[in-house]
């Protein structure tokens, strides 16, 4: 993903538009919005995102003790701007260890939160049940923002969504058992509004979780 544009779907190649499509393609998904090549995190990079994207980008803040952006993605190109946003987070787990977050924000049909969630997508809204009430809830851009608990995801992982922004919200957390990270309320910015206070955002290393999920 690092090098040139892939697809929200599979990370496969995808072939830019020409005399022949008017968008972007990928071999086995079609007409995708393609994912722009992942750059180690920083300010620079996080200010790159929040000025191109269509929706929000989305990050724990204040982000909990010990805890460091990690890396940032996004799917759209320079023409229809940011269709998905995906924010990296790492810190100590509730349980000990390491634990990992990505916020994933996007329009629907986009695939991309599916992908980090390792399931079949494009969309959560068939692996929830929201006819129990949700598993989980943060507060999203000062809105509480119910998720709820996304079925068929890998063992290794903790997946929830819901919506807000008009936008599907995802949330991946690994090791599964830091999803625990959920249930504590934590308190979403879309950093499209946070102006100056992006400045003060810390860094960690690139999680690898943004290049392979």
């Amino acid at each position: 993903m690092r090098g040139e544009p892939s697809c929200p779907k599979c990370g496969g190649r995808v072939r830019a538009p020409g005399l022949f499509s008017d968008s972007w393609q990928c071999d086995v998904h079609g007409t995708v919005h393609p994912v722009q090549p992942v750059i180690p995190p920083s300010v620079d990079a996080l200010n790159v995102v929040v000025h191109r994207t269509k929706v929000p980008v989305w990050m724990p803040w204040p982000l909990p003790v010990g805890w460091l952006f990690t890396g940032v993605a996004c799917a759209g190109d320079d023409r229809t701007g940011g269709r998905a946003t995906a924010v990296a987070c790492t810190g100590p787990g509730p349980l000990g260890g390491m634990g990992e977050l990505i916020l994933v924000a996007e329009e629907l049909g986009v695939g991309l939160g599916a992908r980090y969630a390792g399931m079949e997508g494009p969309d959560p809204g068939p692996y929830m049940d929201v006819g129990k009430p949700a598993q989980a809830k943060v507060l999203a851009a000062g809105r509480p923002t119910p998720l709820w608990h996304v079925s068929g995801a890998p063992d290794d992982r903790a997946v929830f969504a819901g919506e807000a922004l008009g936008m599907w919200l995802w949330a991946v957390v690994w090791p599964e058992q830091s999803g625990l990270l959920m249930y504590d309320e934590l308190v979403l910015a879309d950093l499209r509004d946070a102006g100056a206070e992006v400045e003060l955002v810390p860094c960690g290393a690139l999680s690898p979780r943004l290049l392979a999920p």
